[in-house]
């Protein structure tokens, strides 16, 4: 391999020839060989959406001149279009400040400038880095790719699988079966209202995930070291917020308490917590579903799901519920970040929180990993679900709750009293209220009706 000499503070470095980064990125390719977790492309195309927004907001103010403006626009937009990616090395498991991802961001946009203009008219600090920071720049990018992978991934994934729920309840409109509690039988429901509760958690999540936002889009940019702002420019952090706006269509503001936004997490806390919150939920839907699909002899079968693959090496025609498991592993997945992140965002030390990069790791896999699922778990699996309606009628005239529809007629004791006879002597409630006599055959015809129970 070739080597270009690249130097920092520190003295020099030998970097490959064929890439852009320098010689800080180096040192941090090569003091942190520790996992295989690459700082999320997410945070990269943050970062040339910041660097780009930074640039203009200095130039706007007269502290960059337009043809480095430019330039820096021009690297930052490669990296947009991903381009660069292979000059992104870092793992995620290095300074907690994320300065060696800033600093890489730095000399890529310094290094390719440079190339593309044919002099040397961009320096990593004091040009690409002017009035900045990386105790500002990375919570900025945090809440930059945090935002747009609300935006642009989870919320429009939400958004389909509502429909979809919406349409499965209007397609099951009319049809009764049990209703289940604590795993037993319960009094009637009709499946319409059920897929209903489940499209109301998508919904509500949804709302949830949309008020969340409105701390990620505060930033910390103008912040500099430690909130102070020092060497940025008056108006730097509010001209900086608008370019952001204005590059990604999605409205940021300064944080008005800068000390604040580089100490604190509690936005990107708060914002999983909704993330948490539909992993929840989506778990509950998808042991539901799985549930109801359970046998197809021996489970309760009321359901009919996708048979996508075989589900046994060994037992031929077997076939399960994979899609729910993959959900089900999800949302663990999620859970599990949340602990993490919530670790994390507590060890806020005086100015500066130095758990970052593993943070945004894990918010950004949550939101990534639920916006992947919500999209298999619809298409390969809701969209095929179908009402198994002979064995929901089966299944319902045979529960035993439906003696609650009597107990305005013959009382609660003596409607149990029907029940625990009529599983004693499995025979049917009609049979075992008449035995007792508490209602005539023709009474009990007259007031007993299931599917006017829901």
């Amino acid at each position: 391999m070739e080597y270009r000499i690249e130097h920092d503070s520190m003295g020099e470095m030998q970097v490959p020839a064929d890439c852009h980064w320098g010689a800080q990125t180096q040192r941090s390719y090569q003091n942190f060989r520790i996992g295989t977790e690459k700082m999320p492309t997410e945070i990269i195309r943050a970062f040339a959406v910041l660097k780009k927004a930074a640039a203009t907001a200095n130039n706007r103010l007269g502290r960059l001149d337009g043809d480095r403006c430019s330039l820096i626009g021009q690297v930052c937009d490669e990296i947009l279009e991903g381009k660069l990616d292979s000059d992104f090395p870092l793992v995620v498991w290095q300074t907690g400040s994320g300065t060696q991802s800033n600093m890489n961001v730095n000399e890529v946009i310094a290094n390719r400038g440079n190339e593309i203009a044919g002099e040397k008219l961009l320096h990593p600090n004091d040009t690409v880095n002017m009035s900045q920071s990386s105790n500002d720049t990375f919570p900025t990018a945090m809440h930059i790719a945090a935002v747009l992978s609300l935006e642009e991934g989870l919320l429009p994934a939400l958004t389909r699988m509502s429909a979809e729920m919406k349409r499965l309840e209007e397609e099951n409109e009319g049809i009764v079966k049990s209703g289940r509690t604590h795993l037993q039988d319960a009094v009637p429901i009709s499946f319409s209202q059920e897929i209903s509760g489940w499209r109301a958690m998508l919904e509500k999540c949804a709302v949830m995930i949309r008020d969340s936002e409105k701390s990620l889009r505060e930033l910390a940019l103008g912040g500099t070291a430690v909130g102070t702002g020092l060497n940025a420019p008056k108006g730097f952090a509010e001209e900086a917020a608008r370019a952001v706006s204005e590059l990604t269509s999605y409205e940021f503001k300064s944080e008005e308490n800068k000390f604040h936004a580089l100490s604190a997490k509690d936005a990107i806390v708060f914002s999983h917590g909704a993330l948490k919150a539909l992993a929840a939920d989506l778990l509950k839907i998808a042991n539901d579903i799985r549930w109801l699909s359970s046998g197809p002899r021996c489970g309760l079968g009321e359901i009919l799901i996708p048979e996508n693959e075989p589900g046994s090496s060994i037992m031929p025609g077997k076939v399960n519920p994979t899609q729910c498991e993959a959900v089900t592993m999800v949302a663990v997945q999620v859970m599990g970040n949340d602990a993490a992140i919530g670790m994390a965002a507590s060890q806020g030390n005086f100015q500066l929180n130095v758990f970052m990069p593993v943070i945004i790791y894990n918010y950004l896999q949550s939101a990534r990993l639920l916006t992947d699922v919500l999209e298999s778990f619809r298409t390969n699996c809701v969209s095929g679900i179908k009402a198994n309606r002979r064995r929901m009628k089966h299944n319902l005239y045979n529960s035993l709750m439906l003696v609650t529809a009597l107990n305005p007629y013959i009382g609660y004791e003596n409607a149990a009293k029907t029940a625990k006879l009529a599983y004693k002597e499995n025979i049917s409630l009609k049979e075992a209220c008449v035995r007792l006599g508490f209602l005539t055959e023709d009474r009990f015809n007259e007031i007993f009706h299931p599917e006017e129970m829901i």
